[in-house]
């Protein structure tokens, strides 16, 4: 299928989005559990804002109408803005740091709560530096960069969907 054809398709780029974003947290979980990398806050920020994506997408498709799905495509762009944003902060500037302590991260996680709620899904265990993993070569967080932007390019096809060819 053509770009077109994905132009022509915002239920199949919202669901397309929920399921990548939800295969990001548990690929996250899995390098977490399985194989013993440990996330810094900035990793956990990143696994909250695939979540939020995933739940904007799953909106979209609940409601069904242009205005909801433009909606959910909206929201898709800005939240995949927050990640690149947080990907680019935590290789650039936070890998550097001896410390994640009180950055935005941190603060974050710690102000909603959700690492006392889901300690092991948003619950930091490592610091900025330690979290600083390369995998096949590349740095960890590039991967979820990668992902940020191609849910945002998702968002913005969905966004600018003509009205008169809606599913």
């Amino acid at each position: 299928m053509g770009l077109m054809g994905l132009r022509e398709r915002p239920v199949l780029l919202l669901g397309g989005g929920a399921v990548v974003s939800l295969a990001a947290i548990g690929a996250a979980l899995v390098s977490q559990h399985v194989y013993d990398i440990q996330p810094c806050p900035w990793c956990v920020l990143q696994r909250l804002i695939f979540a939020v994506i995933a739940l904007a997408c799953v909106i979209g498709l609940l409601l069904r109408g242009r205005t909801a799905q433009r909606v959910a495509g909206g929201a898709v762009i800005l939240l995949a803005i927050e990640g690149v944003v947080a990907a680019l902060w935590q290789h650039f500037v936070a890998a550097a740091s001896a410390s994640c302590n009180l950055t935005f991260a941190d603060r974050a996680m710690n102000g909603l709560g959700l690492d006392a709620l889901m300690p092991e899904v948003f619950q930091a265990r490592a610091s900025c530096a330690d979290a600083a993993v390369r995998m096949l070569g590349i740095p960890y967080e590039f991967y979820s960069l990668a992902l940020f932007i191609a849910l945002g390019a998702a968002g913005a096809l969905v966004l600018t969907q003509p009205i008169g060819r809606a599913q």
